[in-house]
């Protein structure tokens, strides 16, 4: 997995009532883009360190003119 700031990170919940959550990727602490992440989540604003399972994909923020 390979993220940077401000992508979001998509967290699927795992049992049935539990939704999925959002956060945002506040600090990339990984050699390369890789995890651990500091993220906050918006729905609370949350902040925690977190290291993404196979529940979790990252949405790369969209790249602009000249960018990536």
């Amino acid at each position: 997995m390979e993220a940077t700031v401000g992508d979001k990170l998509l967290v699927h919940g795992r049992v049935v009532g539990i939704h999925d959550r959002v956060a945002e990727i506040i600090e990339v602490l990984g050699d390369h883009g890789e995890p651990p992440y500091r993220v906050r989540y918006e729905d609370d604003g949350h902040e925690c360190l977190f290291s993404p399972g196979p529940d979790s994909v990252v949405r790369h923020l969209a790249a602009g003119p000249g960018q990536r």
